[in-house]
């Protein structure tokens, strides 16, 4: 398993070791003790979540506001998706900054996106599933979101925005100058 920091550095992508033959490939998705010796820090994902989606299919960006802040680890086991972290912590030198990578199941990559982020991601394939791990259940009253198309972000989510297929509450997040984001990144994992 090999771990990657990006142009944010506390975002990672995770590149499992695939082992295979004429028979088919053996993959270790995930394991804890690495990830943590790794980040230097514990976690404790108690929750599993998929969803499948459809070409244009656009979701996100989404967080949940402390004490309900999530850690996700994200990656798709059908199809393939641009994959977006957005910092929203106001006291980071990269707030505001984005990170995207491509996650397929050909490439079988996955992306840590620690608490403090907003998250979202475009289907690119014709349909793709998409798989992630949380460290905090999801909690209705802290459910909070950005903008996808927020000029400040400078998001380019490849596809042209006509493509998009969008929730309700997709077409109505703030802007980032709005948002209510995470004020203090200090103790976020105590």
């Amino acid at each position: 398993m090999k771990f990657q920091r990006t142009a944010i550095p506390d975002v990672v992508i995770v590149e499992p070791s695939v082992h295979g033959d004429e028979r088919g490939y053996f993959s270790e998705t995930f394991r804890l003790d690495k990830l943590e010796q790794f980040l230097g820090f514990r976690l404790s994902f108690c929750q599993d979540n998929e969803s499948k989606s459809e070409f244009g299919v656009l979701r996100g960006l989404h967080f949940q506001l402390p004490p309900s802040a999530q850690t996700k680890l994200v990656r798709v086991t059908e199809g393939k998706v641009l994959d977006v972290a957005v910092d929203i912590r106001r006291d980071s030198p990269t707030f505001g900054k984005h990170v995207a990578v491509e996650l397929s199941a050909e490439n079988k990559r996955q992306l840590f996106v620690p608490r403090g982020f907003a998250h979202g991601f475009v289907v690119l394939s014709e349909s793709a599933v998409f798989n992630y791990k949380v460290d905090s259940y999801y909690d209705p009253q802290a459910d909070r979101g950005l903008a996808f198309d927020d000029p400040a972000l400078n998001i380019d989510w490849i596809l042209d925005p006509g493509k998009f297929k969008l929730s309700e509450k997709d077409r109505k997040q703030p802007l980032l100058a709005s948002a209510q984001v995470f004020e203090n990144s200090q103790n976020l994992y105590e």
